[in-house]
């Protein structure tokens, strides 16, 4: 009873390889030469992607861009060589391309929200509302560029955090955009009794001594307003975003003190209490 049994599955065992030898033997060639095809496939993809990127940084086109545009070349390169490894093996692609098809439907309609974030992704790409290294401020959230990614963007705030926030909440969105810099306004106020040109001057003069205010955009210093304690006046100027708090704190501090030695006070609201016996 064993040996028949025995007998069968070794005769299964050579069927089995009789198919895989007769398979190699068919197929060996048509499976070597489409992964050689494959292979040179990836070459040419990362070379034609690499001879995209520096040609695009030869004349200075944003890095994001750059990496964009390199990487679809690199990706419809490896399209084409699939499809074209994929014929050589005798696989009709065309029901592949149907069910990719159909699968990316019921994947677009669960994974809105990331497609929303890719599609807003390619259009700050293309449109460029910003490049890396730029200062941006969009729904009260404001930091360097670091990366922009087809999913998010990540900035970066004086204190070294990372912030990262999807593409979708950007277009579409009020952005500011103030390059490298970053504006500080700044208002005190001072006695009617007290020259206003003169605290003005004293102003001006901190600021032109400051080295890292932004001096290609004139900082500006004048009366903003008058009220019930005096005149109020109005302190604006540009400072790296990297350094924002710093320079702002030591130029606060060196307002006050030139202040101080002109012997100008700031007023400060009192308020008279009458008690009647």
């Amino acid at each position: 009873m064993n040996e028949p049994s025995l007998d069968q599955e070794l005769q299964q065992l050579q069927n089995v390889y009789s198919v895989i030898t007769e398979f190699v033997v068919e197929y060996s060639f048509q499976i070597a030469g489409a992964l050689i095809i494959f292979l040179l496939g990836l070459w040419v993809a990362n070379k034609a992607a690499n001879i995209v990127a520096a040609q695009l940084k030869k004349h200075n086109i944003d890095i994001t861009l750059s990496n964009f545009a390199s990487n679809l070349i690199k990706i419809i390169i490896i399209v084409m060589v699939v499809v074209i490894c994929l014929g050589k093996l005798g696989i009709s692609v065309t029901p592949m391309v149907a069910a990719i098809g159909a699968a990316s439907l019921g994947a677009g309609l669960a994974l809105q929200g990331m497609l929303s974030n890719y599609a807003a992704g390619i259009t700050i790409i293309v449109t460029r509302p910003f490049v890396v290294g730029n200062t941006i401020e969009v729904k009260d959230v404001s930091g360097v560029v670091e990366v922009i990614k087809l999913g998010q963007t990540i900035l970066t705030n004086e204190e070294g955090e990372q912030i990262s926030i999807p593409n979708k909440h950007i277009v579409g969105e009020i952005l500011h955009n103030s390059f490298a810099y970053k504006l500080v306004e700044n208002k005190f106020n001072i006695d009617y009794q007290t020259d206003a040109d003169h605290v003005i001057q004293l102003v001006n003069d901190v600021l032109a001594a400051a080295p890292a205010i932004y001096k290609d955009k004139k900082p500006l210093v004048g009366i903003n307003g008058f009220n019930s304690i005096g005149m109020e006046i109005g302190v604006r100027y540009w400072v790296p975003t990297t350094s924002y708090f710093e320079e702002k704190y030591q130029t606060n501090l060196a307002i006050i003190k030139a202040l101080t030695a002109a012997n100008i006070t700031i007023p400060c609201p009192v308020k008279e209490i009458h008690l009647q016996h």
